[in-house]
């Protein structure tokens, strides 16, 4: 019965986890390997999950693996990412182009963000998860990672008026 539960909930959220690891440590492979440690660890530890909803909590897991991967000092990252980048592919068509280039830029203007109001960010307009759990993912009161939020898009706002004045 564990075994078919683990793989209902992987199936189900490994893309969201994956995509929030790699935002996280900014490199595929660790973002694979992380994930794989999460899955790991809510196999391990599902029956102590007393959690209404599976998501919230696996994004808890997913943070503290990533947060132990740090602390252990482990930084792993490919030099030149652009080379990757420029691999053909048949799925790449110029809207594919554009939505890669308009992500690119997000990616930029969010990376100058502090780490937290990053993270809130993520968690919130990515993964779609409350505020409420989104703080206890972080490890945070709701007051703050409200204030963490609403810093960051305060942040993405003035970027966004500077980028239109400009044009």
């Amino acid at each position: 019965m564990k075994r078919d539960t683990i793989d209902a909930i992987y199936r189900s959220y490994i893309q969201d986890i994956y995509r929030y690891l790699l935002f996280l440590s900014h490199d595929h492979h660790t973002a694979e390997d992380l994930m794989q440690e999460t899955f790991y660890r809510a196999y391990l530890y599902l029956e102590d999950c007393k959690e209404d909803r599976i998501k919230p909590w696996l994004f808890k897991v997913a943070y503290h693996v990533f947060v132990d991967d740090k602390r252990k000092g482990r930084r792993q990252s490919v030099v030149n990412q652009e080379f990757f980048m420029r691999l053909a592919d048949e799925h790449n068509t110029e809207e594919s182009l554009i939505k890669q280039e308009f992500w690119a830029e997000l990616r930029q203007v969010v990376a100058k963000l502090p780490e937290s109001q990053q993270h809130a960010l993520l968690l919130y307009e990515d993964h779609e998860l409350s505020y409420q759990e989104a703080s206890d993912i972080m490890g945070i009161s709701l007051a703050h990672y409200k204030i963490l939020l609403f810093r960051a898009r305060q942040q993405l706002r003035q970027y966004r008026e500077k980028v239109d004045k400009d044009e």
